[in-house]
């Protein structure tokens, strides 16, 4: 079977985040096929294991992955590998990873000629919190071994067909959400004097929010509610939204802030305020050696390569970069393929020879140093 056959039954086969139940199944099957050890992991997802025949050093390690979910939207595309489930789609290029991912798998298992053990994860849901690269960890997969890298990369339309994006150091932004109540008298519109009005409290924390909005933090309040009416102030506003930092030491002290703002506000306005700030996903920070690696590789293959800038979108990778040396980088898939998490998104598909080629060779490389 071809990456690119493997790709498109997953396409047709999509399934949401921690459902990848025949997602998994199929993988397996393909696994088994080539004889390649795996196992369950995160629940749907499935860990592939290579041991190389080079060499005693058999606690190097090297972890490839690709997540495998789709996404909740119903497919506009007429290709004949179109979606078969209803209201669910490979609108991200996840079946792109996942094919990239086999591809690579097939090459080095028919010939394990390197040192060390090469781990091969096909990680369920990216797409929702908590996210499968935390349950993965949470496993503890990879202790006793000597983690040289985890590699990942992400379709990207963007790029031309087959250009590689790299980015080193701080590269994609962590994500929290926020969501704050604040509580105070309503009453007649007419009676101010009688009021403690979450209104105007909740007007002036929203806009000294979203001043906090810089070149390394993004601050975005997607939702408001004050149910009151023109003559009736509500006694509770509710309001929702994200924030987005690039370093971990500011991320915890812009949550200090949000906190620090509410409390001052309350006491001006006579309110009580409840911030709540769910942790999603770290920051993305590549190992700047693995990206000066990679880029001379694809150098010397004559690839397109684009020096890429911060990326305020979160991915749960950044669970892998605060453990182990990580990269994660970027292919092109070419303009024509429309936005991502659309229902029209249709990823070239010439992609995925550069992308196996190249991901095969990284990893030789990163086995061998």
């Amino acid at each position: 079977m071809t990456p690119v056959e493997f790709r498109r039954h997953l396409h047709a086969h999509p399934e949401l985040s921690f459902q990848e139940h025949e997602t998994a199944r199929y993988i397996e099957e393909r696994l088994d096929a080539l004889g390649i050890e795996h196992r369950r992991i995160a629940r749907t997802g499935v860990l592939a294991t290579i041991r190389g025949t080079k060499g005693p050093d058999n606690n190097r390690a090297l972890v490839l992955r690709a997540d495998i979910d789709a996404l909740p939207i119903t497919e506009q595309n007429d290709c004949p590998w179109h979606s078969q489930h209803d209201g669910v789609m490979h609108a991200c290029g996840h079946d792109m990873h996942a094919a990239i991912l086999y591809g690579v798998l097939q090459r080095m298992a028919a010939r394990p000629d390197f040192r060390g053990t090469l781990f091969g994860l096909f990680q369920p849901g990216e797409e929702c919190n908590p996210g499968g690269a935390s349950l993965v960890l949470a496993e503890k997969p990879f202790e006793g071994y000597d983690v040289l890298a985890v590699v990942g990369e992400h379709v990207d339309a963007q790029l031309e067909v087959g250009c590689l994006g790299f980015r080193a150091g701080k590269y994609m932004a962590s994500s929290d959400e926020l969501r704050l109540h604040i509580h105070g008298t309503g009453g007649h519109g007419a009676m101010r004097q009688l009021l403690r009005d979450p209104v105007a409290a909740g007007a002036e924390l929203l806009s000294r929010l979203v001043a906090l909005n810089g070149e390394e933090c993004v601050l975005s309040i997607g939702r408001v509610e004050a149910l009151g009416a023109t003559n009736i102030v509500p006694d509770d506003v509710y309001m929702e939204g994200t924030l987005r930092t690039f370093d971990e030491r500011q991320r915890k002290i812009f949550h200090q802030r949000i906190a620090n703002i509410a409390a001052e506000i309350d006491s001006r306005y006579g309110v009580k305020s409840r911030v709540e700030i769910s942790h999603g996903y770290p920051c993305v920070v590549n190992d700047e050696l693995l990206v000066k690696l990679a880029v001379t590789l694809a150098r010397r293959e004559n690839l397109h390569i684009e020096m890429l800038p911060l990326r305020t979108t979160a991915e749960d990778f950044g669970f892998y970069c605060k453990e182990y040396p990580s990269l994660f980088y970027r292919l092109g898939v070419g303009a024509q393929a429309g936005r991502s998490h659309t229902a029209t998104f249709l990823p070239d598909e010439r992609a995925i020879d550069t992308g196996v080629d190249f991901m095969h060779k990284l990893a030789l490389q990163i086995l061998e140093k």
